[in-house]
């Protein structure tokens, strides 16, 4: 028996309404250059290219549609999947990872929700906004678990089309478990959907070499392969599982922010489906995978988050990594928690061209940047120092440039409880 459905079901809920933009406007924070890289003092880099946002992501896409709509090439979106958890964050440095209780924590975000009516009225227009916000040969990612993806398909469905469905992608990890009634759940699930039938997809650059056993079949037997014989060399296309350790197992990435993303993960995502030079936007960043790969591979980069506690992570994993030179908003109803006024405390001196940190006050901060030019708006910051994240100290001194003019100097700092303050030191440079 042949069954056609001439039309899909859509997913309703007693809240579902139709997805609309709201009004969103952005304020520019800050300009960062990493270890003055490109450094100017009158380029704000007002244009498109490489921004970090802290703010509803609902209203930082409603302030992008001006510019950007109809014009990103890749959306990865990796949001809260419907845990019903509060997760926190390590802040502390240096800490023994076997010892969970002695560890310094702060408030990461929420994934705490009323009911699931209330999660898809998050979800269903955000994946409205990213739809809009897709170039036509553009692709989105999405990134759940089994809490909620099932439900996440039906609205990418109704949104983007059944017949736009790329891949259901599965990443499968491994971990310590507590379950002793069902099998360990260890994997989430991407799905992958295009705007349109013509897309980006590299298939030579993410190609994998063929295992060692496959090697040796072919070369053992004519009949490998029932007659086929592959290009060896030029290795496999992925298939549609993938395994890379999750990050609690990679020291090197670990920031401390919760439920970080691999970068192997996000890097295959981005050389996949987008070209150097393209867009790629990440609109639940958290610790700013995908800012950093994207920039690591020559990709401009759009991503936001609600938390403060997320943009600083990405902000000093982004200063850390040698990004290019990005900018810093904020959505006017969102905050910085910074203190405008001169902080009286005085914890920085400067002499000639260097700025130093007081012994007894760097203990304390867990990163701080300098603008040799304040103009007492828009922080143009030349040199920055982020504390490791294992191991080291952070560096006590910052060395501004030669400008020829008399300028005044700003430090901002964090402290490691998250605290956020500016200096403006007192006494103006003369050439």
């Amino acid at each position: 028996m042949n069954i056609k459905i001439s039309v899909m079901p859509n997913l309703n809920w007693s809240t579902k309404s139709k997805p609309a933009p709201i009004d969103g406007d952005l304020k520019l924070d800050s300009v960062i250059y990493p270890q003055g890289k490109n450094y100017s003092e009158t380029n704000l880099l007002l244009g498109e290219t490489n921004k970090l946002i802290l703010g509803d992501n609902l209203a930082v896409m409603s302030s992008l549609f001006p510019i950007y709509e109809g014009r990103i090439d890749l959306i990865y979106a990796d949001p809260p999947f419907f845990t019903n958890r509060r997760y926190t964050t390590r802040v502390g440095r240096g800490e023994d990872s076997r010892k969970p209780s002695e560890w310094q924590l702060a408030e990461g975000y929420m994934d705490h929700w009323k009911d699931l009516d209330s999660y898809l009225d998050m979800l269903y227009p955000r994946l409205d906004m990213m739809h809009r916000l897709l170039s036509p040969t553009g692709t989105l990612y999405l990134h759940l678990d089994w809490h909620a993806n099932a439900y996440a398909r039906l609205l990418l469905d109704e949104i983007f089309g059944t017949d736009r469905l790329l891949n259901e992608l599965v990443w499968v990890y491994h971990g310590p478990s507590p379950i002793r009634t069902a099998f360990n759940r260890k994997h989430d699930t991407i799905l992958v959907y295009t705007k349109s039938k013509e897309y980006t997809f590299n298939v030579d650059d993410v190609r994998q070499p063929y295992n060692p056993n496959t090697i040796k079949t072919f070369a053992a037997s004519p009949k490998a392969g029932f007659g086929k014989v592959p290009n060896l060399k030029r290795g496999k296309v992925p298939e549609d599982w993938w395994y890379f350790p999750v990050v609690a197992r990679m020291h090197n990435e670990r920031t401390g922010y919760p439920t970080q993303k691999p970068e192997a993960l996000l890097e295959r995502v981005i050389l996949a489906s987008s070209n150097p030079g393209d867009i790629v936007a990440d609109f639940f960043c958290g610790s700013g995978t995908t800012p950093v790969v994207a920039a690591k591979l020559d990709r401009q980069f759009l991503a936001s988050d609600l938390t403060w506690r997320a943009v600083h992570t990405t902000r000093s994993r982004l200063v850390y990594r040698s990004a290019p030179p990005f900018s810093i908003s904020h959505e006017s109803g969102t905050l910085f928690p910074h203190a405008i006024e001169a902080d009286p405390t005085n914890i920085f001196d400067q002499s000639g061209q260097t700025i130093t940190v007081n012994s007894d006050s760097l203990q304390d901060i867990d990163y701080w940047e300098i603008d040799p030019a304040w103009d007492g708006k828009v922080f143009k910051s030349y040199a920055q120092a982020v504390r490791p994240r294992k191991k080291g100290q952070l560096t006590d001194k910052l060395t501004l440039p030669q400008l020829p003019i008399s300028s005044q100097v700003c430090v901002r700092y964090v402290k490691i409880s998250g605290e956020a303050k500016q200096e403006i030191l007192g006494q103006p440079r003369n050439e």
